[in-house]
């Protein structure tokens, strides 16, 4: 063991090492070779791995400053070297306080109040807190979005007004509202009455309706710029950032939209939990009935802007398919993507008038619906809600002969105008029976209005069989393919023809030799089913 006296000088230390080193080098030449694996004195990196560890603290200390010695030398003295730091772990992102208003109670407080009554404050209480909630992603919005797109010039004015509105307008709208909840509550935290507040204040929220009427332009105006590269990065940044919750920029444009459809809820759970004979038990009816009215008509005009938008879309590609009825919608009811029976998607829109069957397509980056055939007109509408497996979806030859994969969740659509010599008929399929309900009942309430008293359309399995094939018919000429009038091979290619009417007994060899030969083919389609 080698021991020094004075630790202050690293020259001793150094020629030291360097003596050890040599000695090393001359015993391992003279020895035999050996299997054993020895480290070598030379990788060692300090003299304190060179003493054995021991529980005396005068040696670690020793070690100790011999290591930092060596860690300082050859840098120039008197300035501070940065410590090693591990990597830092991403930071978490922040939460919400999921604190319960019961929890802020004592235990004498709470003996006090009953277990219904403890129930309303809850209610309350998470009123209260949402309000709060929304005013701080409203100011976030603004200053970790708007501001500094605006100053890094990632986007115009012009873009961040359409994108944004008026966001700032509505803070001082939920202030108010807060601070009159402020204002209630009493010295023990608990709120009297709240009927008359909310009365006075909701059919303020009338200010929305300019908002959410312009919320789906600026959905597509923001992904349209999502795909700048300098868009992109600032937004991945904000989303990784804590104060983002692992939320994206839509999700706190959407949230006032999102805090709308909830105080309906709120204020029912206030009014459960409130007895009968309290007084704001008839304010609090009353409150219910405003804020159903004025999401009602924040929904209208909703509608009607999500209808002039999608209007503005369409392309023609023949001018018989242009309707004049088109320019008396008001109202979009429903949208979305489907399939037909070929497997082609569809975007179907159902306006108040019309029907509208498109397919998607991009125009100078500019998402366009290019109409697909002629629109149907509601009053003409008939709906037929189809089983699983009633229809074969695809069309191929081998789904022809095949009995797997029989299509669900599919419904018939087909227009009732006399005028027309080959009524359109159009077999559609949505994701899941949740969206196909969906479709099915606005269709319903569209046919409705103009046949009140019209009776639901029955499955096509109870209909009569002449009927059946005379719509599926109807569609086959629609989709462009090869009228077909049998159901034996429903979307084969080279399905055998409907047989002819029955020969009379003067009929010529001529006819029977294509009895014959229909017969062959029919055949030939029943074994190649056996096969697949």
């Amino acid at each position: 063991m080698v021991a020094y006296e004075d630790l202050g000088s690293l020259v001793p230390i150094k020629r030291t090492l360097q003596v050890l080193d040599y000695q090393n080098q001359v015993h391992k030449e003279s020895e035999e070779p050996r299997t054993k694996r020895v480290r070598p004195l030379g990788r060692v990196s300090s003299l304190a791995n060179l003493i054995s560890p021991a529980k005396n603290g005068a040696v670690r200390r020793f070690g100790q400053t011999i290591q930092a010695s060596f860690r300082s030398d050859g840098k120039s003295p008197g300035v501070p070297q940065k410590p090693c730091s591990k990597a830092t772990a991403p930071t978490p992102p922040k939460r919400r306080n999921s604190t319960l208003w019961s929890e802020t109670l004592d235990v004498h407080q709470k003996g006090t109040l009953t277990t219904k009554e403890i129930k309303r404050q809850e209610a309350i209480f998470e009123l209260s807190r949402g309000e709060q909630d929304l005013i701080e992603d409203l100011q976030l919005a603004r200053k970790a979005y708007h501001d500094p797109m605006l100053k890094l010039s990632i986007m115009s004015e012009e873009e961040l007004s359409h994108i944004f509105g008026d966001l700032d307008a509505y803070i001082p709208l939920h202030a108010d509202l807060l601070a009159q909840l402020s204002k209630a509550t009493g010295s023990n935290g608990t709120v009297g009455q709240i009927g008359q507040i909310v009365v006075d204040w909701l059919p303020r929220l009338d200010a929305y309706k300019e908002y959410c009427s312009k919320q789906l332009a600026a959905k597509a105006l923001l992904d349209q710029k999502k795909q700048d590269r300098r868009v992109q990065d600032f937004l991945q940044r904000c989303l990784e950032s804590p104060f983002s919750r692992k939320l994206d920029l839509w999700s706190f444009l959407d949230i006032p939209r999102s805090r709308l459809v909830k105080y309906p809820l709120l204020l029912k759970e206030i009014l459960r939990h409130t007895p009968p004979e309290h007084p704001d038990t008839a304010s609090l009816e009353r409150a219910i009935s405003i804020i159903q009215t004025v999401l009602s008509d924040i929904n209208m005009k909703k509608g009607e802007s999500e209808c002039l938008y999608y209007m503005d879309k369409l392309e023609y590609l023949d001018e018989r398919q242009k309707d004049p009825r088109l320019q008396q919608c008001r109202s979009l009811l429903c949208h979305g993507e489907l399939r037909n029976k070929s497997g082609t998607k569809l975007h179907v829109f159902l306006f108040t008038e019309l029907l509208v069957l498109t397919r998607s397509v991009t125009r100078n980056e500019r998402q366009c619906f290019q109409v697909y055939r002629r629109p149907i007109p509601v009053q003409d509408l008939a709906l037929d809600d189809l089983q699983d497996g009633d229809v074969r979806m695809g069309g191929s030859f081998r789904g022809a002969f095949s009995n797997v994969d029989k299509a669900k969740n599919i419904f018939r659509v087909r227009s009732q105008d006399p005028s027309q010599v080959q009524a359109q008929a159009h077999t559609l399929q949505v994701n899941d029976v949740f969206h196909k309900q969906r479709w099915l009942n606005c269709l319903r309430a569209a046919i409705s209005v103009y046949r009140p008293h019209a009776e639901p359309a029955s499955p096509v399995t109870d209909a009569r069989p002449s009927s059946a094939s005379a719509v599926e018919s109807m569609e086959e000429t629609d989709e462009n393919r090869p009228q077909r009038l049998t159901r034996s091979a429903p979307g084969s290619p080279c399905g055998p023809s409907s047989p002819s009417p029955a020969p009379s007994s003067s009929s010529s060899p001529t006819s029977h030799k294509s009895k014959k030969k229909k017969k062959s083919l029919y055949s030939l389609g029943k074994r190649k089913e056996t096969m697949v």
